[in-house]
């Protein structure tokens, strides 16, 4: 028997959900756990057949994944794949109704982001950028950080959606602005990967105990999350995508081009950015970005 109370409540918003890689699935997961209907769409067929058993609903198309929508969320890979998904006939902006709300939640080029939200709203659909970090532990486990761009009644309306994904979401300011600090996110994983990763080098060179001598490090200053997610990487050599070198590489192009815009020099996120690159030139791009282990070795005169 129902409760007549929850007759009362407003019914959540459905959503499709296009992109169901190593964050789309755990988040449209998460989301179905909360009680909403989604529906998805993605190129792998496997992973529309994991959806569908976490009780989700595959669609054959973006079309037919978006066309009766409240919201829309994307996550892929860059900035050519949303408007690969956006864009054209078959895109979200041609097939969604006016006022439904797209969220897109990739870490895309902040220009990208402010197209796309003046391209929807000439066909009165709304949209936040809100990309995240956290990465795959951080997606399963719905402790994301969100950060977003856009305005500010499009905020509230999505908070519940977004509470559902993670545990830290804020508004930081207009369209491209969620973006904008995305990219200084990724910087400043990426340089503090690379802190760790020359310090377990030396470490090891130096004959002590790296589980000990991680252990304490983190419990002081040095302490880190990207320590904490990534110690067990360093000290197995476990390199299995969480978050890839590949995606690295491109949000380090990201922060490097958007710094260069606004005239802010990133003399340490230069170098590492190159350093990023080389791993990448050298076929480790599928690997986690904590595989910048494997570079400073190299550089150390390592085998790897």
């Amino acid at each position: 028997m129902s409760n007549p109370a929850d007759s009362s409540r407003p019914a959540r918003p459905s959503v499709a959900w296009i992109g169901l890689g190593i964050m789309g699935s755990p988040m449209s997961e998460n989301l179905v756990k909360a009680g909403y209907h989604v529906t998805g769409f993605t190129l792998e067929k496997d992973k529309l057949d994991r959806l569908a058993e976490a009780g989700g609903t595959a669609a054959g198309s973006i079309a037919e994944a978006v066309r009766d929508a409240d919201v829309v969320i994307t996550m892929v890979p860059a900035s050519p794949q949303v408007e690969a998904v956006a864009y054209g006939p078959d895109g979200i902006l041609e097939n969604a109704r006016p006022g439904t709300l797209l969220i897109d939640m990739s870490s895309i080029t902040p220009r990208t982001s402010v197209d796309l939200a003046r391209a929807a709203g000439d066909k009165g659909i709304r949209v936040l950028d809100a990309p995240v970090s956290g990465g795959e532990a951080g997606a399963i486990e719905a402790v994301l950080s969100i950060m977003v761009g856009g305005d500010r009644a499009d905020f509230d309306e999505a908070a519940p959606v977004f509470e559902a994904l993670g545990r830290t979401v804020v508004l930081c300011g207009p369209h491209g602005s969620g973006q904008t600090v995305k990219a200084a996110n990724q910087l400043i994983v990426a340089v503090n990967i690379q802190a760790c990763a020359e310090a377990v080098v030396f470490l090891e060179k130096s004959g002590v105990d790296l589980r000990a001598a991680l252990d304490v490090l983190n419990g002081g200053l040095a302490g880190s999350t990207v320590l904490t997610r990534k110690k067990d990487n360093f000290l197995d050599r476990d390199f299995k995508p969480g978050f890839r070198i590949d995606l690295h590489h491109k949000d380090m192009g990201i922060v490097t081009d958007a710094a260069r815009a606004v005239g802010a020099a990133l003399p340490v996120g230069a170098v590492v950015a190159q350093l990023v690159a080389s791993l990448r030139a050298q076929g480790d791009g599928g690997l986690d970005h904590s595989a910048l282990l494997r570079a400073v070795e190299r550089l150390s005169g390592e085998r790897v």
